[in-house]
């Protein structure tokens, strides 16, 4: 496995692998590598010849009082396992080298993010989008894996591939959850125990809408409802930040399914906040 901190390094890397035939898949993170992430890296193996992985917390995409600066790190870590799943390159950048003195270039996806976590957090996809068109350009992969934990990321991001026609096929891959059903998220660690109890009703709460989408309820009200309720009930120290179904297309809340739809959740148990969804039809 080789570890690269330049964006000339790694352009020249993947220039050398296209030009051996060989294929790059690319798996960006932001480190505190858990099986979720693992997952991704497996799933990208499976589709190119080799596996690019990306560790860099972005500051970008995080608003002032965020936790950028508590985000959990842990870079040997993090290696170990790179290696342990074969990966080939690991690209380890400095911020100065992701946003050099004087930076002035952004990126937007107009619309989508203006919902569900972009209504909370202004500015948080532009950063997300920026940084990942820029890893793209330096990466330079065939196919490019995302997880479907952060559904609205990976709708923005199949978004700016298309629309900024980058020869990138992009990759969903499922959520991974512990045992008890919380999605695994880097920052579960900074749960605490009490948090920790309560966090597995995102999941059971959005699995009884699953419940009644399949039973034939199509109004989002009594869906997000359901949702609410189970979460009031069972996890009492949680701030709800939003309950809403989607449609997937245009992440535009709906009153009513007609289409495929996301239902995403998030809550805030003290300073950290969680995500989960599922895809509805």
């Amino acid at each position: 496995m080789i570890v690269l901190t330049s964006f000339r390094q790694m352009q020249e890397w993947s220039r050398q692998q296209h030009m051996a035939g060989k294929t790059v898949a690319f798996v960006p993170t932001m480190g505190y590598l858990h099986q979720g992430h693992l997952s991704l890296v497996d799933l990208a193996k499976e589709r190119a010849d080799h596996v690019v992985v990306s560790i860099f917390v972005n500051p970008t995409q995080f608003g002032p009082g965020e936790d950028y600066d508590t985000y959990p790190r842990d870079e040997e870590a993090d290696l170990q396992k790179c290696e342990e799943h074969d990966v080939s390159v690991v690209f380890l950048p400095s911020v100065e080298e992701m946003y050099p003195a004087g930076y002035k270039t952004y990126i937007t996806v107009e619309d989508l993010g203006k919902y569900l976590c972009g209504a909370s957090r202004p500015n948080h996809f532009r950063g997300v989008t920026t940084i990942v068109a820029k890893l793209f350009n330096v990466v330079l992969p065939d196919v490019a894996i995302f997880g479907q934990k952060d559904a609205q990321q990976a709708r923005i991001i199949e978004q700016l591939t298309a629309d900024l026609q980058f020869p990138i096929e992009i990759v969903r891959g499922p959520i991974v959850r512990e045992t008890d059903g919380l999605a695994m998220s880097s920052r579960n660690v900074r749960l605490k125990p009490e948090h920790r109890k309560q966090a597995p009703t995102l999941h059971r709460s959005l699995t009884i809408a699953q419940d009644l989408f399949k039973d034939g309820v199509r109004n989002s009200g009594k869906l997000a409802g359901a949702v609410r309720n189970k979460l009031n009930e069972q996890a009492p120290d949680g701030v709800i930040d939003y309950i809403e179904v989607a449609d997937w297309k245009t992440l535009e809340p709906v009153d009513s399914l007609t289409g495929p739809a996301l239902l995403a959740i998030a809550v805030k148990f003290g300073n950290v906040r969680l995500i989960d969804n599922t895809l509805l039809g």
